[in-house]
């Protein structure tokens, strides 16, 4: 694939000029930042005005499940727009109505229907009304090691230092730790240690705060942007378990890993466990036009079925965001997206990662499924000294910035996070395609190494 625009440096500057001036970018200290101008992108490419073509192992956010500017869904959202552009979200619309039913035949269990938000922030704020209001408590509990989204109770359930400039203190959350071997709070030696002394920690705080005081409690099913840690064996049906025993709501929060991205149409499939709601959005419809929703289950759904739920958006199920995610799952089965995204994890993207960590001494572990994964990055395998501090700045993340920099030069887009770098593409990504990204990040890798000891 070549870029479809001629080369144009000028257009590009007007571009970054204008952006400069007027948009303000999220999670950035504004004088700081030099956004890349971008002018195209197709598939698993974008490319930017200067003609630089960049292979994007990111997914953009981790949503691009199917590409960029996949024609099947183009086509729908102009099909739709041309129909029925908008409507308010208190009438039944066909397109709505269809993505709900696509979307409650692939959840897990019998999580039948669905409320549509316009993004995962919105949907974790939702779930945790709705497990509120079912329960009549107010303690929510939620992982230190999480990305739940920046909106108010979403930025305060996160256990990662971005909710620190927001975080109230009073907003019901309670934190605990969930498993992760490879740095374990508990001091475990094997996984079923691990998952077993995850659990007592877990009952020990719920104990200690009261189980009758706590709503729910809410994971990612498989955490994304904290590091990609697979949960292990038993460990989310433990957690199920314990919800069951004291009445608390069970929030799997399934933004990122939802839709194909590991594997399985939602994660939960992998673990056997069905939730009282899921949260989802991104992969939906690809990002292309803005939707998330919570899943619910009968027991939560029937709380309002003769009384109010006192939440709504004005964009709830827009017609053009519904139309593009049924365009989306039809694409997905059409084209066995998800097998695609589960035979690249098992036969190429896992053992290629898995190859570059026996070669390179700034890889400490490699975890992931799918197309899933994360590379934690260290100055030493022996102690697994992160290659850089948690949360670092400035000069102390000067490893990963040139990681990343030289995962640029060589034509990859990095998903870099703390000390780790994440292998993240579109879930119909081919084997060409991971092995072009593999050879990237060898590369990039090598300057990583340069930091290690």
């Amino acid at each position: 694939m070549t870029p479809h625009v001629v080369p144009d440096p000028q257009a590009g500057a007007a571009v970054k000029a204008a952006d400069r001036a007027h948009v303000f970018h999220s999670w950035s200290a504004q004088g700081l930042i030099d956004p890349l101008a971008v002018a195209g992108a197709e598939g698993s490419y974008f490319w930017d005005y200067d003609g630089n073509r960049y292979l994007d192992f990111t997914s953009g956010l981790v949503y691009t499940n199917i590409g960029y500017q996949h024609p099947k869904v183009v086509a729908a959202i102009q099909e739709q727009a041309a129909k029925l552009a908008t409507f308010a979200p208190a009438f039944a619309v066909d397109v709505r109505s269809e993505a709900a039913r696509l979307i409650a035949e692939r959840t897990p269990g019998d999580l039948d229907k669905i409320f549509f938000t316009n993004g995962g922030a919105e949907a974790v704020e939702n779930a945790v009304r709705m497990a509120r209001l079912h329960t009549g408590r107010h303690k929510v509990l939620s992982a230190f090691r999480s990305y739940h989204g920046a909106t108010s109770t979403a930025i305060n359930l996160t256990g990662d230092p971005r909710r620190w400039a927001s975080d109230t203190g009073s907003a019901g959350v309670v934190r605990f730790w969930a498993p992760f071997l490879y740095r374990s709070p508990f001091y475990a030696e094997t996984e079923q240690q691990e998952c077993e002394r995850a659990l007592a920690h877990l009952e020990d705080t719920i104990a200690f705060e009261g189980p009758g005081t706590i709503a729910a409690i809410i994971l990612e099913t498989v955490p994304g942007t904290a590091g990609i840690m697979t949960p292990p064996p038993g460990y989310l049906t433990g957690v199920r378990e314990i919800c069951d025993k004291y009445g608390i709501v069970f929030v799997l929060d399934e933004v990122m890993a939802g839709f194909g991205r590991t594997g399985k149409w939602f994660a939960a499939e992998h673990f056997d466990v069905v939730p009282d709601l899921l949260t989802f959005a991104k992969g939906v419809n690809s990002g292309y036009v803005p939707l998330g929703g919570v899943a619910i289950s009968e027991k939560i759904a029937a709380t309002f079925e003769t009384r109010p739920y006192p939440g709504g958006l004005t964009y709830s199920g827009h017609p053009l965001a519904c139309a593009a995610a049924v365009a989306t799952i039809q694409v997905m089965e059409d084209e066995k997206v998800v097998e695609n995204a589960a035979r690249i994890g098992e036969t190429v993207l896992g053992p290629g990662l898995r190859e570059l960590a026996e070669r390179h001494p700034s890889v400490g572990e490699v975890r992931g499924m799918g197309v899933f994964w994360a590379l934690d990055l260290v100055r030493n395998k022996e102690t697994r000294e992160p290659l850089v501090p948690y949360n670092a700045a400035g000069e102390a993340n000067a490893p990963m910035a040139a990681f990343g920099a030289a995962a640029k030069k060589n034509g990859l887009w990095p998903f870099v996070n703390m000390n780790r770098t994440h292998a993240v593409p579109a879930c119909n990504v081919t084997a060409d395609e991971v092995k072009e990204g593999l050879t990237a990040l060898d590369a990039a890798l090598t300057v990583a190494d340069e930091h290690t000891v």
